[in-house]
């Protein structure tokens, strides 16, 4: 088949490997510029090595990105991974249409960080979806759809490089193929079961250490390794990444008040939320890199009883 690819960063780059490694014609390439002095977009760098035409607007409702696609006479647009918006008039230009991927069970967690929250919730599973893009953000009918699960300990990078990035190109090629051969199905998204969350930044990543141990646990592996959960230590940001959580069973397990230090390791330091404590294995002060736990705490002077988060 013949395709136009509108993408960037490396799950472009693996989707466009894909359908090269089995031959498929790719007409060219769109990608966002990139910010000044930043290095090369991996689809950037990968389609210019490759020889295709490569196509690069600040904006793809110009005149100048439909002429640029109306060009190619691609049988079939191709999104992946696309924070450009997209209007209509510029995917109907293939012969088929665009298809777009999307790390969530729509019409399930549209928006841009559909990783992140369902861990952050609690969610034991979740998926992806390959949809035909409207302008409606993420709202388009389905074409195809694969499961998968969230482990109890599993992070937003855990499930995008394990999970959702390999299971996704695999999908685009299915469904590109499914479309190609008239055999697919559009399902329109039932809007009585969905929902909208915008992005999961540095404001939504914040611990309450007063928040149940289980919601903190799963707002750290929901924002590990980006955005990165956080609190303060003497004012100044402390980000948690790798962790583990130990649940209250009794009264007398208690240790220590609301975020306090209960507990320091040679790798670790554990810090009393409502009902368990989290326990860090993997943490970043303000002016640093990441360490262990146990190194963070002896670099800072951790002692039972400091307090994080004041």
């Amino acid at each position: 088949m013949k395709i136009a690819i509108i993408g960037q960063q490396d799950y472009g780059k693996a989707i466009l490997d894909a359908f090269l490694a089995r031959k498929d014609d790719v007409a060219g390439v769109f990608c966002a510029p990139e910010k000044p002095g930043a290095k090369a977009d991996p689809l950037r760098a990968a389609a210019e090595e490759k020889g295709l035409e490569v196509f690069q607007f600040k904006s793809l409702r110009d005149p100048e990105a439909h002429d640029a696609l109306k060009s190619l006479k691609a049988d079939l647009g191709i999104m992946a991974y696309v924070l450009q918006f997209a209007p209509d008039t510029l995917v109907k230009i293939p012969r088929l249409g665009t298809i777009q991927y999307h790390p969530s069970l729509l019409p399930k967690y549209r928006g841009p960080s559909s990783i992140n929250w369902p861990i952050i919730r609690g969610d034991t599973r979740t998926g992806l979806t390959i949809f035909r893009p409207t302008e409606g953000l993420d709202e388009g009918p389905v074409v195809l759809q694969k499961e998968c699960d969230i482990g109890p300990d599993e992070t937003i990078g855990d499930m995008y490089f394990n999970k959702l990035f390999p299971m996704g190109v695999e999908a685009m090629l299915e469904a590109a193929d499914l479309v190609l051969a008239g055999k697919h199905r559009e399902v329109v998204q039932d809007e009585s079961k969905a929902s909208y969350e915008g992005w999961c930044r540095e404001g939504e990543a914040r611990i309450h250490w007063a928040h149940h141990v289980d919601f903190n646990y799963n707002l750290i592996r929901g924002c590990n390794p980006a955005p990165g959960a956080w609190t303060t230590l003497g004012g100044k940001k402390l980000q948690i990444f790798d962790a583990r959580k130990h649940v209250f069973r009794r009264f007398a397990d208690v240790a220590g008040k609301i975020g306090e230090v209960s507990g320091i390791t040679d790798a670790s330091f554990k810090v009393t939320a409502q009902g368990g404590m989290i326990e860090v294995l993997r943490a970043r002060g303000e002016d640093g890199k990441k360490v262990s736990g146990g190194e963070f705490a002896r670099a800072a002077g951790l002692a039972a009883g400091t307090l994080l988060g004041n």
